[in-house]
């Protein structure tokens, strides 16, 4: 069976047998196994069942719990235990703590607590994944390997001395010379320039907080290349040892460190944690949102954009929460098998729930699994089982692609920009939110590409419209691309403040866009973020439907060939141009003055020709989802109601209902928190 094979779609749980005697394992395997859940993961916290002291090697514990799963055909994924050092090894080796900026230590008491450079740490992980893959791998039962656990989760900001250390050796790499980091670092500015790497440091507590924007875009690169060189260290010890057809993979998306390379260097693929009950936390509810639990539906498609077919390692099953944070209710009846079927329905082949039975002990009592802490029977395991029966009747959309003709644009030198520069960081976070929510209420499935892991115009092909909302930073490789994409019939739309840095972080003195101003065919005299005296809104005309403009206007001029699409209709600049359209080779670029809302994404989509692509087959109200997977020209439509009271949906041409087993057509009542799978 294995996983992520094309072979089907399968169940998974996380398992922690060193939580509970071992006069249990068996059944609740036996229970797991009954209720359609075939594959455990286990053991990325558990690295004192190994190695309970240093140097002392134990296998016998895990022996014992893969005697059981050998025996009941039970499969496992098994976790390298980097994730949470030992007592025993922090103590000894306190250098392996990671650091708060200030200079104190994160001490031992919670995970997550390391840091990768530590060469002592880097020595005793790679002595305890050796071991750990020597001995069992070769089981029956193992069938994949995570790595360590949520990489950069809880923390991905590191300022221990071995990072200092670490992090000069990575710029004496990148720059050679000091001359050469002065100049991309520009530290003539306040008297910054260096004469020697030993003045060099990880950013340090500064005036004002105001480090050195270059220098702290340089830092985030490093804090991504030590979390991928770390991953690599692990999965090159894994392959000398797993089975043909074993896999490796680690869990999560988080900042600071492009997955991108990671899964190229390290893993066959990424799987995802999936909590879309975040929404509804008892600090965090927002009623007037319309999104909500559908948020998770945009990392679900970040995921996709690193493994087009994944695995969710951890899907919400119960209510969420820690002793010192987070509070939230038990999903609701149905809810559960709404967020299992988003994941399904966004690319993943496996979804695994986070937990088997709820932690008795430590932070995590109130993150929730199927079963309480009594272990009984209850509501949410009944659920699993109807999962599985779901489950069944959909296989064949194992393998599928998600099919989209909107790509959203960006690059890991674009996000670690928007998050050190607010000015960048505002427009990025409002656009980024209104281009996702538009193509939700519109059911407009779109993907995410990553240009700077983007190899050939072809893969940018299929898409009808690309968006690159605010493309600061630039390079020569996505300009070429992007060019190449226009002249082969695509269409580009990039907004403002767009091409104004180079990759160092530095301001450009070309004309801006910069590098984007021969396939925009537009220039920007000035620029301005819309003052509150405005009341924040700048409204333009574009052929008679108004648009907003929002957070920042670059004011616009058309170059030769170029043409006015949109003038703005307030402020000092009313009557110029909003919106340019350039006409190159087979296909046109627009450049847009401001940051998109919802509204005005919307617009675009409606203009360009790509809105609600379904809509001569389905009609949808704005709670429910729509992403259509597609294998061997077959589409699956999955249709998602997020909302507890039915809705109508109506079916314009007749299809096949996979989970009723029968051809429908017409008026269909979905309910609440409900999923319909179709077959065209």
């Amino acid at each position: 069976m294995k996983l992520l094979n094309g072979e089907g779609i399968t169940l998974g749980t996380c398992y922690y047998p060193e939580h509970w005697k071992e006069e249990l394992w068996k059944d609740d395997l036996r229970r797991m196994l009954e209720n359609g859940i075939q594959t455990v993961r286990i053991a990325e916290f558990a690295w004192n069942k190994i190695e309970p002291r240093e140097g002392e090697f134990d296998y016998s514990f895990f022996d014992r719990f893969l005697d059981l799963t050998d025996r009941m055909g039970m499969q496992v994924i098994f976790g390298t235990p980097t994730a949470t050092p030992p007592a025993w090894l922090t103590t000894k080796y306190p250098e392996v703590l990671n650091v708060r900026q200030d200079g104190v230590p994160y001490r031992h008491g919670a995970r997550r607590h390391y840091n990768y450079n530590s060469r002592v740490y880097q020595e005793l992980s790679s002595r305890i994944v050796e071991k750990a893959a020597a001995h069992y791998a070769g089981r029956e039962s193992v069938i994949g390997w995570q790595i360590d656990n949520e990489l950069n989760c809880e923390l991905s900001e590191f300022y221990s001395e071995s990072d200092t250390l670490a992090f000069r050796e990575f710029l004496k790499k990148k720059y050679q010379t000091l001359d050469g980091l002065n100049q991309a670092w520009g530290t003539v500015f306040w008297n910054q320039t260096y004469t020697n790497w030993l003045e060099v440091y990880v950013p340090r507590i500064t005036c004002s907080d105001s480090t050195n924007p270059h220098e702290v875009l340089d830092y985030l690169r490093f804090i991504s290349d030590s979390c991928c060189r770390f991953a690599k260290m692990q999965s090159d010890i894994l392959r000398k040892y797993i089975k043909p057809g074993d896999f490796i993979t680690t869990n999560g998306l988080f900042g600071n460190l492009d997955n991108h390379r990671m899964r190229e260097e390290s893993l066959d693929f990424i799987t995802y944690d999936s909590y879309p009950n975040f929404a509804y936390c008892l600090d965090g509810y927002q009623e007037k949102d319309l999104i909500k639990d559908r948020k998770w539906s945009r990392n679900l498609a970040q995921t996709r954009a690193v493994s087009p077919i994944f695995g969710i390692m951890e899907q919400q099953s119960g209510a969420n929460g820690w002793n010192t944070r987070m509070e939230a209710p038990t999903p609701e009846p149905g809810q559960l098998t709404l967020w299992t079927m988003q994941s399904i329905a966004h690319g993943a082949d496996y979804v695994s729930y986070f937990r088997w039975r709820t932690a008795t002990m430590g932070t995590e009592i109130y993150w929730h699994g199927i079963l309480d802490y009594s272990g009984r029977d209850n509501r949410r395991l009944s659920e699993v089982r109807s999962v599985y029966e779901k489950m069944q009747k959909i296989q064949n959309v194992s393998g599928a692609r998600y099919q989209a003709n909107v790509g959203i644009l960006t690059d890991y030198d674009n996000i670690f920009d928007s998050q050190l520069d607010v000015w960048h960081g505002r427009v990025e976070k409002t656009s980024q939110k209104a281009l996702f929510e538009a193509c939700q209420l519109t059911h407009t499935p779109f993907d995410y590409c990553y240009l700077d892991h983007v190899n050939s115009v072809e893969e940018l092909s299929r898409y009808q419209v690309l968006f690159y909302p605010h493309a600061t930073i630039m390079d020569g490789h996505r300009k070429e691309l992007l060019e190449a994409y226009v002249q082969n019939g695509g269409t580009l739309v990039v907004a403002c403040r767009s091409g104004y840095k180079d990759v160092t972080g530095q301001c450009v003195m070309d004309y801006l866009p910069g590098m984007l101003k021969e396939v925009t065919g537009t220039d920007i005299p000035e620029y301005t973020f819309i003052s509150p005296a405005e009341g924040r809104t700048v409204k333009a005309d574009w052929d008679g439907t108004e648009i907003e403009a929002a957070v920042f206007n670059d004011l616009l001029a058309p170059e030769e060939g170029a043409r006015i699409a949109a003038v703005y209709t307030s402020s000092y600049y009313e009557g110029t141009p909003a919106l340019i359209c350039h006409p190159y080779g087979k296909g046109q670029a627009y450049y847009f003055g401001g940051a998109f809302t919802e509204k005005t994404a919307e617009v675009f989509l409606e203009k360009l020709g790509v809105k609600s692509p379904y809509r001569e087959l389905i009609q949808l109200p704005e709670s429910c989802e729509l992403t259509v997977r597609e294998k061997d020209g077959v589409q699956y439509l999955f249709v998602m109601n997020y909302q507890k009271e039915s809705v109508i949906i109506i079916l314009k041409q007749p299809v096949k209902d996979l989970l009723a087993g029968m051809e429908v057509q017409g008026e269909q009542t979905l309910e609440g928190y409900g999923t319909r799978v179709y077959r065209m």
